[in-house]
């Protein structure tokens, strides 16, 4: 085999939450790239049929539905629409967050559970509604945060927090799964790359992280997308319960 053809996701289904902006669009578009079909969720359903067209403009088939990852029975409706138009699923991105930047004496139980809520349970419903029916196993990608692994000089515990669970997670579902489901399950640790969050960010901010990396730079969104289609991909069929730093040398030892 050409190990070029390791890379290919032809045939596969692809699920991808969070994907009205940012990245979750970039994920879509490049797993419609390599050969998926996409089924697309996110909170936002007005901006899905434009991250739908991206997909089909690729050549590739896509559905959409409105899911809030923080209800189960979202996850179990958006993994369900899977089934019923391409008749399996192969691939999950738990590519759905939210983040804040409050400080720790001032930020409210209400604004701490979301962010948790979101970003790590709600990556564990998804997980468990994706597990139950991927029936020819399969790969999950959490698409957690460096800022799980090192402070990123803004202050965010409750992100650092979910993004930190997020990465336990995908240790201990890689344990679960991988031999007994034939379920991979790794994580994807963004840097800074362009994003609403990013947005939001203070210019000085991005300019301290621009120099603690070992890059000098940001990311291109491309440099993630290719990372996420080398995990779900065959071409990583050996690699589960790892977390795969994507930032320009921001966390190397």
């Amino acid at each position: 085999m050409n190990i070029l053809d390791t890379f290919r996701l032809d045939g596969k289904v692809a699920v991808v939450t969070g994907a009205s902006s940012g990245l979750g669009v970039a994920f879509s578009q490049a797993l419609a790239q390599a050969g998926a079909d996409v089924v697309l969720g996110a909170r936002r359903v007005d901006r899905l049929p434009d991250t739908l067209a991206l997909v089909e403009a690729e050549g590739r088939r896509g559905a959409f539905l409105q899911t809030d990852v923080t209800k189960p029975d979202d996850c179990t409706a958006l993994i369900a629409l899977a089934i019923e138009r391409f008749g399996r699923v192969d691939i999950l991105v738990n590519n759905a967050g939210v983040g804040t930047a409050v400080p720790a004496t001032s930020e409210t139980p209400d604004q701490f559970r979301n962010v948790v809520d979101v970003n790590l349970m709600g990556a564990y419903w998804m997980a468990q509604a994706f597990a139950r029916e991927a029936k020819n196993g399969g790969v999950i990608v959490n698409i957690a945060s460096i800022l799980g692994m090192r402070p990123g000089g803004l202050p965010q515990a409750a992100y650092a927090s979910s993004k930190a669970g997020l990465i336990g997670l995908t240790r201990d579902l890689a344990a679960q799964w991988t031999a007994r489901k034939g379920i991979r399950v790794n994580a994807l640790a963004p840097g800074f790359f362009p994003s609403e969050m990013t947005d939001q960010m203070p210019k000085e901010s991005i300019e301290l992280v621009r120099q603690l990396t070992a890059a000098q730079r940001v990311g291109r969104t491309e440099e993630l997308a290719s990372t996420l289609i080398w995990l779900v991909s065959d071409a990583s069929s050996y690699v589960s319960g790892v977390t795969v730093p994507v930032d320009g040398g921001f966390v190397m030892p």
